[in-house]
């Protein structure tokens, strides 16, 4: 039964067009971002160092983003773990997060947060062009009118994360 679950949602997923969202589409793009940050982390595997405690979500600089994150995740269980979406204000307030989304008005301190993270446990998603090939693990581009993502492969091997290869395959290989 829980693989039949596995296969549907995958299923579900591909049908929908993950990486190929109509930008200009009815949904807000804080949804979309959302959206596809829920599923990115089903398809990463963190090390067995990062297992215990709460799985931290910090959003910097996106209201939208983090209430839609807190209504997704907020107090339920991701790969185990109970979930915490924080809001932080500035670089200093992200702590021992799993995964930080950086909005395109707070990239101007991008270089600071990779610093903080560059070899830590850390998914960074971005959404401003240029900062998946300096460093991020996952950034939000627009082609051709469409939503679609980058993948920072290296980034993703330098934090000693495992991304499947069916994300890869849905994304832009960097």
């Amino acid at each position: 039964m829980k693989r039949t679950s596995k296969i549907l949602a995958l299923l579900l997923f591909v049908i929908v067009g993950f990486n190929t969202f109509n930008v200009k589409a009815q949904r807000p793009i804080h949804e979309l971002h959302s959206m596809l940050i829920f599923n990115f982390i089903k398809y990463i595997e963190w090390p067995d160092d990062t297992k215990s405690g709460e799985f931290v979500i910090a959003v910097y600089g996106d209201d939208d983003v983090y209430t839609q994150l807190s209504n997704l995740y907020n107090q339920r269980s991701i790969k185990g773990q109970t979930a915490s979406v924080v809001k932080v204000s500035d670089v200093a307030s992200i702590n021992n997060a799993h995964l930080v989304y950086v909005s395109d008005s707070m990239s101007k301190d991008f270089d600071d947060i990779l610093s903080k993270y560059d070899t830590k446990p850390t998914v960074i998603v971005t959404d401003k062009s240029g900062l998946g090939k300096k460093g991020s693990s996952i950034n939000f581009r627009e082609v051709g009118g469409k939503l679609k993502f980058e993948i920072n492969k290296a980034t993703f091997d330098n934090s000693n994360l495992k991304i499947s290869s069916q994300l890869l395959n849905m994304g832009i290989v960097i």
